[in-house]
């Protein structure tokens, strides 16, 4: 382990920006010291995306075993054995570790184990060694967020992080948060057999999302026996014999084993020496500008520590573009509604580009189209429900694609391809590049999607919004 000295490039942080912008800066012939205090990676990798997907894929198998009947298929489900299914998630998570550490090995970068402190524009202390810099980036993430009088013991009230150990399915659970963590851990629970309730102040689960989906899937969870309180505010908490009692603003009062709040995930910066060198902070998030740069010129700062989307392949994309910046190349801001977004649970919700209540925010005229699932032969194979809605501009009058009468315009570039049904977050790679690349429905109608599979409901309701619909009827 190096001791000391000077670098092109420091990084505070070895997460998902952080360890990108050391292994790009290094391909760029930067002398890169990566400074991590646990392990690299970071919380996407050993506290978040990794683990949480590996419990959703046992999940997956869960239901397919208890489910099998329907296809025909005579197989007995025995139960969950969670420490099973803990060593199966963490095999998964040292595999790809192991595989990180090799790699950033094989680019030469310094990595530091230690609690790193900025201690000027140019130099991070780590213990007593001193790491400079001609640049330093910083990106140290995250952690999961409470309320204000809310005290999380780890036992009775948890986090994400105390979910992901837990060696035992709960008999029962509320989940403080409608968003991605809190829907993500009430479908693993459910299909694990915990009674689930989620409990989210905002009038729709996923509130980031399109209304449209968050029907369909406040629809599946009923369907499957998760509960919901929306609209509704947490009150308190008190002890019981068996757990927890929650207290909604409605009057309500919850009972159940354990209460996961899941109501978001602050940035880490206080006590780091940010503001006492120059960087300023709203909320606890480093100010940036669209390229990165904090009002310290010699900073940097990615990931979850700014006020992006807090997602692992947004921190990528930063770290990548922060380090090509300061590699001398040319380089443009992220179009952050141009980032794929996916919630893993079942059903999957995907989406890029902007909902239909943006698009009326922003006060653009649009077109939509919602092609349902039932009418995809892989989906029905699946056995799954939902839909694929591609919003597009309205037709402006100008040349252009035809409209379903085959005279004038017909819609402009696409705004937003919002998915919701079984598996559907592998099919957001194609809506992305067909939002980034500024398509228009009839640009995608032209393309022919393979048959049978999901990966046709882009293809149809594009055709739809080009006005020649396939297996389509309104």
């Amino acid at each position: 382990m190096a001791e000391g000295g000077h670098y092109d490039i420091v990084v505070l942080g070895g997460g998902s920006g952080g360890y990108a912008c050391a292994l790009r800066a290094a391909e760029l012939g930067k002398r890169v010291a990566l400074i991590e205090r646990d392990k690299v990676g970071g919380t996407c990798l050993h506290r978040g995306c990794i683990p949480t997907k590996a419990l959703l894929h046992a999940a997956e198998v869960a239901d397919s075993a208890r489910e099998s009947a329907k296809f025909g298929i005579r197989t007995s489900f025995e139960g969950v054995d969670m420490p099973g299914v803990l060593t199966y998630q963490q095999s998964v998570v040292d595999r790809l570790w192991k595989g990180l550490q090799s790699t950033i090995a094989s680019r030469k970068i310094d990595t530091i184990l230690g609690d790193g402190r900025l201690v000027s524009p140019t130099s991070v202390q780590v213990g007593d060694a001193l790491y400079t810099g001609d640049h330093i980036v910083l990106a140290t993430g995250s952690v999961p967020r409470s309320l204000p009088g809310l005290e999380i013991d780890g036992a009775r009230i948890i986090t994400s992080d105390e979910a992901l150990r837990m060696d035992r399915v709960p008999g029962s659970a509320v989940i403080l948060g409608g968003g991605v963590i809190g829907v993500e851990f009430a479908s693993v629970w459910r299909s694990f057999g915990a009674e689930v309730t989620i409990v989210e102040m905002l009038p729709q689960l996923l509130p980031l999302e399109d209304e449209a989906s968050a029907k369909v899937l406040q629809r599946a969870f009923r369907r499957r026996g998760i509960a919901a309180e929306l609209g509704t505010a947490f009150e308190s908490v008190r002890y019981t014999a068996g757990g927890v009692a929650v207290s909604l603003s409605s009057g309500k009062t919850l009972e159940a084993e354990v209460l996961l709040v899941a109501v978001g995930r602050g940035p880490v910066s206080a006590g780091l020496g940010y503001e006492e060198n120059g960087v300023t902070l709203t909320r606890g998030f480093v100010d940036v500008d669209g390229l990165c740069r904090t009002a310290v010129p010699t900073i940097s700062a990615v990931g979850d520590l700014i006020a992006t989307p807090q997602l692992a392949h947004v921190g990528f994309a930063e770290g990548i573009m922060v380090a090509e910046r300061l590699g001398g190349l040319d380089v443009r801001p992220i179009d952050y509604d141009g980032v794929p977004r996916i919630t893993y649970s079942d059903p999957e919700v995907a989406s890029v580009g902007i909902t239909s209540a943006q698009a009326a925010e922003r006060g653009i005229a649009v077109t939509e189209v919602t092609y349902p699932l039932g009418g995809n032969g892989k989906s029905v194979i699946l056995q799954t429900q939902g839909h694929a809605k591609v919003i597009a501009e309205a037709p402006s009058g100008a040349s252009g694609a035809s409209g379903p009468d085959g005279q004038g315009a017909g819609p402009g570039r696409v705004l937003g391809i919002h998915l919701i049904g079984s598996r559907v977050g592998e099919l957001i790679a194609e809506g992305q590049l067909i939002y980034n690349w500024d398509a228009e429905p009839a640009d995608v109608a032209a393309l022919i999607h393979p048959h049978p599979t999901q990966s046709e409901i882009i293809g149809e309701a594009h055709l739809a919004l080009a006005g020649k619909p396939l297996h389509f009827h309104a």
